[in-house]
């Protein structure tokens, strides 16, 4: 049913954005890793909702509780199980949308699909769901922490308004102001284009930077999967995406293979590019270089205003947004493209310990 992820390091998530609660079981993670449950809600509340002003205003502590795989702070190596309450449910927000579907939403498809869908807040179409993702990706973290690598993530771009490229910026400065962009200048560009959107009962979309740092030379399974390529269908399972690239991804077509190639040199006794181009990729293998791309977020589809569309009978209505819901997604997508970054990573890593005899 299209519920889990990972190969080696395997994720299922289950639970409805309105029902008791969210959870992810993870499947795979190595025993004796220090599970550092401070770490897990740091990065849970760095995605919870209700941060700033340009998010939505839905409560949610994300508080977890961790049920089996854990003992004397170590995981045990049998699977891990997490359980987040929803705690902050307003179903009758979403009582007018029984019979009708919102534009842009997974009403329609879900139910020719199933049959069915729960309709209170898209059910488990929302974007609730990430949450488990996050508090997954946390323990993968931990475990990347181990090898020195690390996964950042921060908004890029909010409709015309851009970031500098990532490799002039200070990526520690991320987390100093809500919308998540570590150029102040940009920020509050940004932050004051998200505000007047709101005021205007609007939404708008954005992009959000990728940078994994200290990656291994070696991950990536040839030939179908690549680790773009996972990278990839890792990122476009995230609500609201609607585009990926890595490396010089499409602006790459301006140049030529000349000015597009990376040349390789030896510095010491580890091979380098001059260029990163190749976005730490090549061959769908990582070479060592900072792996990078670009996950764009659509704008928010539930926005306050009305809009036409049609009942389950095909007769012609009129719908408009009701409740809390975030006029641009991408200030708290940013931990949960680090935490997709990081599942993906893990599971190469674990995968790469099979590939020849050591």
């Amino acid at each position: 049913m299209g519920n889990s992820y990972g190969t080696l390091f395997k994720i299922h998530t289950f639970g409805e954005s309105h029902g008791p609660a969210i959870g992810v079981v993870i499947d795979g993670c190595p025993a004796g890793l220090p599970i550092d449950e401070t770490f897990i809600q740091s990065e849970l509340t760095r995605r919870k909702p209700g941060q700033s002003k340009i998010t939505t205003q839905r409560k949610e502590n994300d508080t977890f509780k961790i049920l089996s795989g854990v003992f004397d702070g170590k995981s045990t190596g049998t699977p891990i199980a997490i359980e987040i309450e929803n705690e902050d449910q307003r179903s009758k927000d979403y009582s007018h949308l029984e019979n009708t579907f919102r534009p842009s939403h997974a009403d329609y498809t879900y139910e020719i699909k199933y049959g069915t869908r729960d309709h209170r807040g898209g059910g488990r179409s929302s974007a609730r769901e990430t949450a488990a993702r996050v508090a997954a990706g946390a323990i993968a973290k931990m475990i990347l922490g181990q090898h020195g690598v690390s996964c950042h993530a921060f908004v890029s771009q909010v409709g015309d308004i851009k970031a500098p490229h990532y490799t002039s910026l200070d990526l520690s400065k991320t987390e100093d102001n809500i919308v998540r962009c570590p150029d102040a200048v940009t920020a509050e560009k940004m932050i004051a284009m998200i505000d007047q959107v709101r005021l205007d009962r609007d939404t708008i979309g954005g992009v959000i930077t990728g940078v994994i740092k200290n990656s291994p030379v070696g991950l990536g399974e040839p030939v179908f999967d690549k680790l773009h390529a996972e990278l990839g269908k890792a990122m476009l399972s995230i609500n609201a995406v609607k585009g990926f690239e890595y490396g010089s991804g499409f602006d790459g077509i301006t140049l030529r293979g000349s000015q597009h190639n990376d040349e390789f040199y030896a510095d010491g006794e580890r091979i380098r590019t001059r260029t990163n181009h190749s976005g730490g990729v090549q061959g769908g293998i990582s070479n060592g270089e900072d792996i990078y791309f670009n996950v764009a977020f659509k704008p928010v589809a539930t926005i306050m205003q009305d809009q036409h569309t049609v009942d389950k009978d095909g007769n012609e209505a009129i719908v408009s947004g009701k409740g809390r819901h975030d006029p641009c997604v991408v200030p708290r997508a940013v931990p949960i493209v680090e935490a997709m970054a990081a599942l993906v990573m893990v599971d190469f890593l674990l995968r790469a310990k099979a590939n020849k005899v050591w």
